[in-house]
C-alpha cells in the first residue's frame, strides 16, 4: 500500500544519495595533466583584481587560451602538457604583466601570485575590456555585474551613492517609491528575490527610506544581479538573485574614509594586521559604519518633504511626525586571512538597525544581526577549488500603531554550504550542497481584528551540479538542482539550462531558463501600496484550497542578444517570461476563525529590456528601456499587480573633466508609466453588525468609515513618474594618499510632483520626494 510518509522518506534518501555522490566526486577528481593557476593583486593595496583578462600561450603557438579572473582575482588553466608557457595578464587602468612558466612534468601544478601596477597614465581607449571578455566566455544571461565604481558614477540622493539607488536604474528593476518602497525585479515581488551577503541570506536589506541599503558602497567587491534564468547554484527563490560580496581590507597600509551629508554620516577603516609579503600571505581587516542624520536635519532642511499621516494613510490613526523621520545605523566588520597558495578565510559580522518613528505610540523598528565565515581552499594536488560558508543571522521587526495591537515578525536563518569547482580545458564543473535552517516567530493583526500566529522551525537541504562546455562558438551550461523542504515533506527537482552562441566576434545570441521553487512567504500582497512592515513566515503544513502542495513554483525562459557595436558602444537585448505556477499569500482579508490563513494564486511576468552603454575615456553614458506585463490570477480572475509598470526608461551618465579629471558631472533621468490601483466606489459607515451583532453599539454608534472598492481589481492607473537628478563633484588632493571630495546634488531637479499613493479616506494625494538639494563631503586617505 502506498504511504505518503514512506514516499517522502524515499525522496529524502534519494537527495542524500545525490549529495554523497557529489561530495565523493570532489575527492576523486585528480589532476590528469599540468595546471597553471594563480591570483592577480593590485600592487598598491594588495586587493584582488576581479574580471581581468588572462591569456596563456605555449611557446611557438599562435593560439592562446583565454580566461578571466573571478571576483577574488583567481584564474586557472588545466590539462596542460609539459613545456614552456607565456602568461599575459591585462586589466583596464593597470600595466600589463608577462610571466614565463615551465611545466617540467605531467600532473605538475604551478601557482602564480601576480601583482599589477596601476598605469601611470589613465587609459582612454582599450581594445579588450575585462567585462566584455567575461561576457564572451560566460553564458551570463540576465546577469548584471555591479562594482563600487559603477555606483559612485551615478547621481545619488544627498550625495550618498548607494546600491539601493543604483539597482533601480538597471533594466528590469522597478522601484515602488522613495519612502518605504521596495524593488521588484522582472515581475517578482521582494520576497521572491534572494539577497546574499558574503554567501549568507539577508532579509530586508533596504531601510524604511528606500533610498539607502545596509551595504557600504566602498566596501562592495562585486554584486551580481540575476534578474531571471539563473542556473543551479542558486535556489530557494522564484524570481531573482542579488549576490553581493564585500572586498578584503587593504593589505598594504592603513586607509579609510569619512563622509557626511544631510542624510547620513559614514566611515570606513581598513588595513593590514600582517601586510602582504613575498610569500603571498596576509591578514587584513575592514570596518564600516553609518548613522542616519535625518532625525536631526530632516525637519530643519527638508520640513516640506513629507506630508503628515503618509505612514498611516488608510487607518484611523492620526499620528504625525517630522518630515523624513528615519533613523538607522549599520555596522559591518570583516577579517581576511589569505594564504600563499590562493586559499582564504573571511570572518564577518554585522548589525543593522532601522527606526521609523512618528511619536511614542506609532512607529516601526527592525534589526538584523549575524555573522559567519567563508573560505576558499586551493588543494595543492588537485584541479578542484573548494568554497564554503557557515553563517547565521536573526531579523526582527515590530510595528506599533496607537489604535491597533502590535505586529511582529522574527526569522533566524542558519546556513552551511560547500561548493566544488573543477577546471578542465574547455570544461568547467561546479557542484555542491547546502543546508538552511529557518526559525520563524510571527504575529500579525489584520484590519478585521483577526490575529495570525506562527512559530515554526523548518530546514532545507539541497544539492546542485552545473556543467559548462565550449563547443566552438557555442557555450552550453546545463544544471540541475534538487531541493528538499522538510516541513512540507517535498522534494523539488529543478533542471536549468543556459546557452550562448557567437555569430561573430561582436554579436552573440543567448538563452536560459529552468524551474524554480521557494517556501518563504511575506506579509505583503498585491493590494499593498505602501507597507513598511515586512514580516516573513514559511509555508504552512496544512493544506490550502486550490494548491496541490504548499510549495511556490515558477518557470523562467529568457532569450536575447549581445552586440559590441564598437570598442566603446555595447547593446544588450533580452526578452523574458516568468510563469508563477503557484503562489501563496497571507489572507489579509480574513474575518473569521474559519477563514483560511493563506490563499493560493498564480501569475505571469512577460517583457523585454534593451540596454545601451557607451564608455570612452572619462565619459560614460547608459540607458535602458523596459516593456513589461505583470499579472496575477486568483479564483479565476486575472488582474495586474500594483507594480505592473508597462514602460520604464532610465538614462544616466557621468563625465570626468578638467585638470587631471578632478571634476565629475553626472545625471540620471527616470521615467515610469503609471502603476495600477483599484478604484474607489465610495465610503460607507461600517457598523460591525455582521461580525459582532451582540456587542455592536447600534443605538449611538456610527461605525468606522469603510472604503468600497471596485470589483475591477487594479483597473485604474495613477499618473506617470519622471524625475531628473544632477550631481557635480570636485576632488581636492591633500597630499599623499589623501583627498577631499565635495559633491553637490539636486534630486528631482524640476520638482515633479510624482504620486506615491492616494489616501482614500481623506481624499488626498501623497507625493514622492520633492526637489532636494544637498551638499556632501568625503575625506579619503
Amino acid at each position: 500500500m502506498f504511504s505518503p510518509r514512506g514516499a517522502s522518506r524515499r525522496r529524502f534518501r534519494l537527495l542524500l544519495l545525490l549529495l554523497c555522490l557529489t561530495a565523493a566526486a570532489g575527492t576523486c577528481v585528480r589532476a590528469q595533466n599540468g595546471i597553471i593557476r594563480g591570483k592577480l593583486f593590485d600592487a598598491a593595496d594588495g586587493a584582488p583584481v576581479p574580471f581581468a583578462t588572462v591569456q596563456l600561450s605555449r611557446s611557438g603557438s599562435n593560439e592562446p587560451r583565454g580566461t578571466n579572473t573571478d571576483a577574488e582575482g583567481f584564474f586557472s588553466f588545466s590539462q596542460l602538457t609539459p613545456g614552456e608557457y607565456r602568461l599575459l595578464a591585462t586589466f583596464v587602468g593597470y600595466d600589463s604583466t608577462v610571466t614565463l612558466v615551465t611545466l617540467s612534468a605531467t600532473n605538475e601544478i604551478e601557482y602564480l601570485r601576480l601583482l599589477l601596477d596601476p598605469a601611470a597614465v589613465s587609459l582612454t581607449a582599450v581594445q579588450v575590456s575585462a567585462r566584455r571578455q567575461r561576457q564572451r566566455d560566460d553564458v551570463a544571461v540576465s546577469r548584471l555585474t555591479v562594482m563600487a565604481e559603477d555606483i559612485l558614477n551615478v547621481p545619488a540622493v544627498g550625495g550618498t551613492p548607494d546600491l539601493a539607488q543604483y539597482l533601480s536604474v538597471l533594466p528590469g528593476v522597478v522601484s515602488s517609491g522613495d519612502q518605504g518602497g521596495q524593488l521588484y525585479i522582472r515581475g517578482g515581488s521582494p520576497v521572491q528575490n534572494k539577497i546574499l551577503l558574503d554567501g549568507m541570506t539577508l532579509y530586508n536589506p533596504f531601510h524604511s527610506i528606500g533610498l539607502f541599503s545596509v551595504f557600504e558602497t566602498e566596501a562592495i567587491g562585486v554584486a551580481e544581479v540575476h534578474t531571471a534564468g539563473f542556473n543551479a547554484e542558486y535556489g530557494g527563490r522564484i524570481s531573482a538573485i542579488v549576490d553581493l560580496s564585500t572586498r578584503a581590507g587593504n593589505k598594504r597600509r592603513l586607509a579609510g574614509l569619512a563622509a557626511v551629508s544631510p542624510f547620513q554620516a559614514r566611515a570606513l577603516v581598513e588595513g593590514p594586521l600582517r601586510p602582504l609579503g613575498e610569500s603571498g600571505g596576509s591578514v587584513s581587516f575592514l570596518l564600516t559604519g553609518k548613522q542616519s542624520l535625518l532625525p536631526y536635519t530632516g525637519e530643519r532642511l527638508y520640513g516640506y518633504a513629507a506630508p503628515d499621516n503618509f505612514f498611516t494613510a488608510g487607518s484611523d490613526s492620526t499620528a504625525t511626525g517630522a518630515a523624513l523621520p528615519y533613523d538607522y545605523r549599520d555596522l559591518y566588520g570583516k577579517l581576511t586571512v589569505s594564504g600563499g597558495n590562493g586559499s582564504q578565510l573571511d570572518l564577518f559580522g554585522f548589525r543593522f538597525t532601522d527606526d521609523f518613528s512618528l511619536g511614542e505610540q506609532t512607529g516601526l523598528n527592525w534589526s538584523n544581526a549575524g555573522g559567519g565565515g567563508r573560505f576558499t581552499l586551493v588543494p595543492p594536488t588537485s584541479d578542484i577549488v573548494i568554497d564554503g560558508v557557515l553563517a547565521a543571522s536573526a531579523y526582527n521587526i515590530a510595528l506599533r500603531e496607537g489604535d491597533r495591537g502590535p505586529r511582529s515578525s522574527g526569522i533566524a536563518h542558519y546556513t552551511a554550504r560547500l561548493d566544488f569547482t573543477w577546471f578542465g580545458g574547455a570544461d568547467q564543473l561546479a557542484y555542491g550542497f547546502e543546508f538552511n535552517g529557518i526559525n520563524t516567530d510571527f504575529t500579525f493583526l489584520n484590519d478585521g481584528g483577526v490575529t495570525f500566529r506562527q512559530e515554526d522551525f523548518t530546514s532545507e537541504l539541497n544539492g546542485y551540479a552545473r556543467y559548462k562546455r565550449r563547443l566552438g562558438d557555442l557555450i552550453v551550461e546545463p544544471g540541475l538542482r534538487v531541493q528538499y523542504y522538510a516541513s512540507l515533506n517535498t522534494v523539488s527537482v529543478e533542471p536549468r539550462l543556459g546557452m550562448k552562441y557567437a555569430l561573430n566576434d561582436g554579436l552573440r545570441l543567448k538563452a536560459a531558463g529552468g524551474w524554480y521553487s521557494q517556501n518563504l512567504i511575506a506579509t505583503q500582497n498585491d493590494l499593498d501600496i505602501v507597507n513598511f512592515f515586512q514580516g516573513y513566515l514559511v509555508g504552512p503544513e496544512s493544506s490550502i484550497a486550490g494548491a496541490s502542495d504548499n510549495l511556490q513554483r515558477a518557470v523562467h525562459a529568457v532569450g536575447g542578444l549581445e552586440w559590441e557595436a564598437s570598442s566603446a558602444l555595447t547593446l544588450n537585448l533580452e526578452g523574458y517570461y516568468k510563469g508563477f505556477t503557484r503562489l501563496l499569500e497571507l489572507n489579509r482579508g480574513k474575518l473569521r476563525a474559519t477563514d483560511p490563513d493563506f490563499v493560493a494564486l498564480s501569475g505571469t511576468a512577460t517583457g523585454a529590456d534593451v540596454a545601451l552603454e557607451y564608455r570612452s575615456g572619462g565619459l560614460r553614458l547608459a540607458g535602458n528601456y523596459g516593456l513589461a506585463w505583470v499579472n496575477r490570477t486568483e479564483d479565476g480572475v486575472d488582474y495586474p499587480t500594483s507594480y505592473d509598470r508597462r514602460h520604464t526608461v532610465n538614462l544616466y551618465g557621468s563625465h570626468e573633466f578638467g585638470p587631471q579629471q578632478r571634476w565629475n558631472a553626472g545625471f540620471r533621468f527616470t521615467f515610469g508609466s503609471a502603476f495600477p490601483f483599484t478604484q474607489t466606489l465610495g465610503i460607507i459607515q461600517d457598523s460591525g453588525l455582521d461580525r459582532n451583532p451582540v456587542l455592536a453599539d447600534f443605538l449611538t454608534g456610527n461605525g468606522s468609515p469603510t472604503v468600497l472598492l471596485s470589483a475591477d481589481r487594479n483597473g485604474g492607473r495613477l499618473s506617470d513618474l519622471h524625475r531628473l537628478d544632477l550631481s557635480l563633484t570636485r576632488t581636492l588632493p591633500l597630499g599623499g594618499n589623501a583627498n577631499l571630495e565635495i559633491t553637490g546634488t539636486v534630486t528631482n531637479a524640476y520638482n515633479r510632483e510624482n504620486t506615491f499613493y492616494v489616501d482614500r479616506l481623506r481624499g488626498g494625494r501623497v507625493n514622492q520626494l520633492p526637489l532636494l538639494p544637498a551638499l556632501a563631503a568625503t575625506l579619503r586617505w
